[in-house]
């Protein structure tokens, strides 16, 4: 169901964008009360509050952000709210960021390697996947994880390209415990 309010919505919200020319505006709009959703726990509580009502919270919300925001993403925020979907408010906008980034080409990236990579191998690598994707930019997220021992771990949406010492001992691992499997099976 959360999936579905937040492609319905998220949809409608970029048709919006692109149709009223106001695309790079909403993107900033939409991260901005993203960012805000994720990180204001009172907002949270007092629009999760079971007490108060639906018309009290739509009044919070556009207190905050009408004048500040496109009137189309208040728009969204009051329905949402009015339909009782604001828990999936923050994936809507989620949602949103994703299919405008994807409009743009703009791919996001998460590179895990086992030591913190320099600024050229940062560079090194997203010139790598700039030639090799159809994305004109990236958005590049970093990460350190001393298990995999060399190599790397890129994630670029459900794509893995998996190049790290762990990831190639667990694979000889399972070959060797296939080949003795075959040898022990052919003993008498």
């Amino acid at each position: 169901m959360a999936k579905l309010v937040s492609k319905t919505y998220g949809d409608a919200l970029f048709e919006l964008a692109v149709e009223s020319g106001q695309m790079d505006e909403m993107l900033e709009e939409a991260r901005g009360i993203q960012k805000i959703l994720q990180e204001d726990d009172e907002l949270s509580k007092l629009m999760n509050h079971p007490k108060i009502v639906k018309e009290e919270k739509i009044k919070i919300l556009e207190q905050i952000f009408k004048g500040r925001v496109a009137d189309q993403i208040t728009g969204l925020m009051r329905m949402l709210v009015s339909k009782g979907h604001y828990g999936e408010m923050e994936s809507v906008f989620a949602y949103f960021i994703d299919q405008v980034k994807e409009y743009k080409n703009i791919g996001t990236a998460y590179v895990t390697a086992p030591m913190p990579l320099s600024d050229s191998q940062k560079k090194q690598v997203k010139k790598k996947l700039l030639e090799t994707t159809k994305y004109v930019e990236f958005e590049m997220h970093y990460d350190v994880d001393q298990s995999l021992i060399g190599g790397m771990v890129i994630r670029i949406g459900d794509r893995v390209i998996d190049s790290s010492v762990k990831s190639r001992l667990q694979t000889l691992t399972r070959e060797l415990s296939k080949i003795q499997l075959k040898v022990g099976e052919c003993a008498p």
